[in-house]
């Protein structure tokens, strides 16, 4: 039996191996193998048991005397000892031993000067499908030669002991940076795969020069590019998906000094409330060679019911990028940003939809990398509470905050790009922003029109905002026009003043242009 070099990881008892199987492939093993079933378009549909998002309080780093320094140790980034990331994983080998096992060998980052190859090895075939869909996929010539930077090794079904492994519960998700390895284990959430991924990338690139986002991007037909930031519910997928442009990638991309490129070959995203109308280019990928994860699914029919959540709120599908119509699939842009766009869901109602920020306020906003949720089912801004995740990306960044912003600068600083904070929740009319309204926004700013406008600054955040941009009522562009009470929009500004002075206290190596660059509370 071909072994493919496995038993480098100790792994030299399988009861078989395959190696890069095809889509149609790994849906018969897994069908096989009884991991799921197909739904009535084809989709391999699985659940994943409890964990049906990412364990943030699992994930563990392996400090060692190489990677100490670099790691920006605290709640996120956990240490862990390497003697017991090594009885982990020696555990893991030998309950793969008499096994199937899978691998898929592939790649991350569509720019060959940047490219890293990694190897996953999984239990299961759905997972391995999954990760053939999402990262990039070798040519028969690259195979041949395939010689990996990094492993993944991913085995749901083995459990750790808390009390003897020194885990926090039965998962673990074990990162080790000098040994370029990464151990998953306990959890069938085929997310933690991907974003170990993206972790490993956020660690080498900036050593290369190369700035990590966790964003999404696309470019225009003359050539010129744009990067959406954003956290769950703000827009990010729906924005850039733009038909007058080509979408490179919708989570992960680098941006380095003459180009932009998607780490990966596929997509992953949600599910709830999915519908044809709202989001026909992910419904319609919802077919043969996809993943889904957690959507509830008729036995007899086959057919989806994407508003059901009893199995998961965060319902998932991983595809890959050629599912979506107007995908540039090449991965890359041949051009720099000239646009970058924050995106957040402001439930104060006090942030102005679209504005301008300057290089210390770009920096600010990005660190920040805030939005807002709405407590209880109804859509307002009485109740709401904000949310920040460094960079956009905190589960996801090794290194210090400041690394990625120092990057962010430099590069925008180097390309010229301007960078807008686009505000696509609510104002002072408890109103959502429509989108029709956003959309007209992000093209003033993607076209160039919007520098044509008077600017204003904003009394506040300090950011420039524009007093007029075609197809958007005036009136809703400076938010304090949106409030009856002005009274009450000024408290609602200093609330929400206070919480990002307040969270920003912890961001100990920025420069104090760049603190004082943040809203006046």
């Amino acid at each position: 039996m071909e072994t493919y070099g496995l038993e480098k990881l100790g792994i030299i008892n399988a009861k078989a191996i395959y190696r890069n199987l095809t889509p149609a492939q790994l849906t018969e093993h897994a069908l096989r193998r009884g991991e799921g079933s197909l739904s009535l378009t084809g989709a391999l549909v699985v659940k994943t048991g409890k964990y049906t998002g990412r364990s943030a309080n699992d994930k563990f780093i392996v400090d060692t005397p190489a990677v100490h320094d670099d790691i920006a140790w605290g709640k996120v980034n956990r240490p862990i000892e390497k003697e017991k990331f090594d009885a982990i994983r020696a555990k893991v080998i030998a309950y793969l031993q008499g096994k199937e096992v899978f691998i898929f060998d592939g790649f991350a980052g569509a720019d060959p000067k940047y490219t890293k190859a990694f190897r996953i090895v999984n239990e299961l075939a759905s997972q391995n499908l999954f990760i053939h869909q999402l990262l990039r996929r070798p040519t028969a010539e690259q195979l041949a030669d395939f010689h990996e930077d990094f492993t993944i090794i991913a085995a749901p079904g083995f459990k750790c002991i808390p009390e003897i492994d020194g885990t926090r519960s039965e998962a673990a998700i074990l990162v080790d940076y000098e040994a370029h390895e990464v151990v998953i284990a306990g959890t069938q959430y085929a997310g933690e795969i991907k974003k170990s991924v993206f972790s490993v990338m956020n660690y080498v690139l900036p050593k290369m020069g190369v700035f990590p986002m966790h964003c999404s991007a696309n470019i225009g037909k003359d050539g010129d590019s744009a990067v959406f930031f954003g956290l769950s519910g703000t827009g990010k997928t729906t924005l850039s998906a733009d038909p007058n442009r080509m979408l490179i990638g919708d989570d992960e991309h680098g941006w380095a000094d003459d180009s932009v490129f998607n780490f990966e070959g596929g997509c992953y995203a949600k599910c709830i409330n999915l519908s044809p109308e709202g989001e026909p280019e992910i419904y319609n990928a919802i077919k043969f060679g996809a993943l889904v994860e957690n959507v509830v699914m008729d036995p007899e029919t086959r057919e989806f019911d994407f508003d059901d959540d009893s199995l998961a709120v965060n319902s998932r599908v991983g595809y890959p990028v050629e599912y979506i119509p107007n995908a540039e699939l090449s991965g890359m842009s041949p051009s720099v940003p000239k646009t970058v766009i924050f995106l957040t869901a402001d439930a104060y109602g006090v942030l102005p939809p679209i504005s301008k920020l300057n290089r210390n306020q770009a920096m600010y906003y990005f660190v920040s990398g805030f939005t807002s949720k709405v407590a209880g089912t109804e859509i307002g801004i009485t109740e709401p509470v904000p949310t920040f995740s460094t960079c956009f990306g905190e589960p996801f960044l090794p290194l210090d905050p400041s690394v990625y912003a120092g990057m962010l600068a430099e590069k925008v600083e180097k390309s010229g790009a301007n960078v807008y904070l686009v505000n696509t929740g609510w104002n002072g009319t408890g109103k959502r922003m429509k989108l029709k309204y956003t959309r007209a926004m992000v093209t003033a700013a993607l076209t160039g029109e919007i520098e044509k406008s008077e600017f204003v600054t904003d009394p506040t955040f300090g950011v420039q905002v524009p007093t007029s941009i075609e197809g958007v009522p005036s009136e809703l562009l400076i938010p304090e026009n949106t409030w009856e009470d002005k009274e009450a929009y000024r408290a609602s500004c200093k609330k929400l003043a206070n919480s990002f002075v307040e969270n920003f206290k912890k961001y100990t190596k920025m420069s104090d242009e760049v603190v004082a660059a943040g809203p006046k509370a």
